[in-house]
């Protein structure tokens, strides 16, 4: 290995948290070496290493504005490209609890839609880079430490082409595996501590389908968003992909799961508490057959909280932190990261593992306790309620009935949403006294709620 110590950085998997990676260690490393399993051709089509690559996907307000800092004009090209974004609060269809929320102009922009587009876009962009190459079709077996652990020097490959494993020296070693990450593993294996979690189980089913539709449903909006709550657990997301096409997500929690049968899907729209969607996709044309993905648990694995880590080995996107999907939230908090990262590159000559898992989790603090508490609002789902998340959880139910009454609370709401604002922001006195005055009394949380609301026969026609 080069004795430099920003030779070679070597990031495992080329998701959306690899790629953002890649693109700020390029501008600090000699040579930048991604390597993913799954061949990846320059096109747009899903790919079995992203299974959740068939759902809907997007870039919250505050992930827009950072892929801008990564990427200069990546929304503009995204666009470009047939994919619509539009304001947050005016071009979204929101529903909580079967009511609209007042809509709001937010000046905060929404861009995506199909996530194998987004993510082909960002991977040429990168692969476009000097110094970056791409090792494809290939497994990591296990990174490789010095003599004494306290270090990783490299990893050890399979190419699935090639008859033996071999060895990638490297300076840095990023983990962006996703949720499958086998670091906890791989650091037990070398003497480590095993790395503390933190857990949510909601059993989340996603089932998605493309539609090309008769008329318009959408009428200049991106979206139309019925999201589930605790009275409602049926939710869905219905986006515009262009040219009177889109791309149906319906979402069920804690065993509750869409159907896959278009027949079965269909009724299922027909469950949900607003009309929107029923109404867009009961004539249009299927393009391809309803497919689920299953999401057991929101995890947190708490790097920050080990006493010692090895040099050389840091972990982004799902491999350290995975949401549940419906926040909308992954490819924000890893382009996030992205920048984190690149502060770290700026400040020392090599980033120092237990400073970045410290600052990553304080950044990782905000949208964890919006994803993770808005689960637990559900009584079936499984993790810890501390007196704070209870309180928040009721507060917020009532923030929620203001909106659709108030657009400023709308507002309030959607920049913590949107990861603009930190979740206490919908608690300052201006906001709270709205709540108070415009909110009426929120919708009940509906127990058993996954088979109290499951389609009957006659439902299903």
């Amino acid at each position: 290995m080069s004795g430099t110590p920003r030779d070679r950085a070597v990031v495992l998997g080329a998701s959306m948290a690899g790629l953002f990676a890649a693109k700020v260690l390029a501008e600090a490393y000699r040579e930048v070496v991604l390597v993913d399993r799954d061949r990846l051709a320059d096109g747009t089509a899903p790919r079995r290493g992203v299974p959740q690559g068939r759902h809907l996907h997007g870039l919250l307000a505050r992930g827009q504005r950072a892929i801008e800092e990564i990427f200069p004009g990546f929304t503009a090209e995204l666009t470009a490209s047939g994919m619509r974004s539009g304001d947050l609060g005016t071009r979204i269809r929101w529903y909580f609890d079967g009511r609209r929320l007042a809509p709001a102009e937010t000046g905060l922009l929404v861009v995506g839609g199909w996530r194998p587009g987004i993510e082909a876009l960002a991977r040429r962009k990168v692969l476009g880079l000097s110094g970056v190459r791409l090792i494809d079709g290939t497994d990591v077996v296990a990174p490789v430490a010095a003599t004494d652990g306290t270090r990783i020097t490299g990893v050890r490959i399979h190419r699935r082409d090639a008859g033996t494993p071999e060895v990638l020296d490297a300076d840095l070693v990023v983990d962006a595996t996703g949720r499958g990450s086998r670091t906890p593993t791989w650091l037990a294996e070398l003497g480590y501590p095993a790395v503390p979690e933190e857990r949510v189980k909601i059993g989340l089913t996603y089932t998605s389908a493309r539609f090309r539709f008769r008329d318009d449903p959408f009428h200049g909006d991106v979206s139309i968003n019925p999201v589930a709550t605790p009275a409602h657990p049926r939710g869905a997301f219905l986006a515009t992909l262009g040219e009177n096409r889109g791309l149906l997500s319906l979402t069920g929690v804690l065993g509750d799961e869409p159907p896959t049968d278009r027949d079965g899907f269909l009724a299922y729209a027909q469950s949900l508490p607003v009309p929107d969607v029923i109404d867009a996709v009961r004539d249009a044309e299927f393009l391809d057959e309803p497919v689920s993905f299953r999401f057991p648990a929101s995890v947190r694995r708490r790097y920050e909280r080990l006493p010692r880590v090895p040099d050389g080995l840091l972990v982004v996107g799902d491999a350290l932190c995975t949401f549940n999907p419906v926040y909308g939230q992954g490819m924000t908090v890893a382009a996030l990261e992205a920048l984190l990262l690149r502060r770290h590159l700026a400040a020392t000559a090599a980033p120092r593992p237990g400073r970045f898992f410290a600052d990553v989790a304080r950044l990782l603090d905000a949208p964890w306790e919006v994803a993770a508490g808005g689960d637990l609002a559900h009584p079936g789902a499984e993790g810890r309620r501390g007196l704070m998340v209870r309180i928040a959880n009721s507060y917020l139910a009532r923030v929620q009935a203001a909106a659709t009454r108030d657009a400023r609370v709308t507002e309030a709401f959607l920049r913590v949403a949107g990861l603009i604002d930190p979740p206490q922001a919908i608690m300052r006195p201006s906001v709270m006294w709205r709540v108070l005055r415009r909110g009426g009394r929120p919708a009940a949380p509906v127990r058993g709620a996954a088979t109290a609301v499951r389609p009957t026969a006659d439902d299903r026609g």
